[in-house]
């Protein structure tokens, strides 16, 4: 990221060629955040900080260490970043398979929402409305799933294709299976 001028944001280094009426390139949400470090960061200062949550710890009790590079990974996937998380750990149906029994309840969902994005404004994740929207619509949507999918008898979807994010995206409505 290249530094702007005094008072003003840094400047985002865009590399997608999607143009919007001819102008400058519009970045995807991976590349806004800061990309692959950006959301790395984010994850580790999350989960350090998950043993010490008195309402998330029991949750991730047996996290293994390379859980947060992995969730990193999923989440940078579906912000537009590269395709490590589907190529090399199972996509989404292995995302839900993850969540399959574990009975998540709606105040884990929203601590977790609400640690993610005070460890977002911990370590500068970008606070632009439009940017953050973004961000928080899919988190919204993503943690809705995982509870849906963790309840006891929900269906694993084996063929549940790996969710894209973008600028202002509208999912509609969910109706069942993943």
């Amino acid at each position: 990221m290249k530094a702007g001028p005094p008072g003003e944001p840094a400047k985002r280094p865009l590399s997608v060629q999607v143009r919007v009426g001819g102008m400058k390139p519009v970045p995807t949400l991976f590349e806004w955040i800061g990309g692959m470090s950006a959301i790395e960061k984010l994850f580790d200062v999350f989960y350090a900080r998950v043993p010490n949550d008195q309402l998330l710890a029991p949750v991730f009790a047996e996290i293994t260490p390379a859980h947060a590079k992995h969730v990193a990974a999923f989440v940078a996937e579906v912000l537009g970043g590269p395709k490590a998380y589907s190529q090399g750990l199972g996509g989404h149906p292995h995302m839900i398979r993850r969540h399959v029994g574990r009975a998540l309840t709606e105040p884990q969902r929203q601590r977790w929402m609400h640690l993610l994005l005070e460890c977002a404004d911990e370590i500068g994740v970008p606070a632009d409305p439009e940017f953050r929207s973004a961000l928080v619509s899919y988190l919204e949507w993503g943690t809705r799933l995982a509870v849906i999918n963790s309840q006891p008898g929900a269906p694993v979807g084996e063929d549940a294709p790996m969710p894209r994010w973008g600028w202002g995206e509208v999912k509609g409505p969910y109706t069942g299976g993943s």
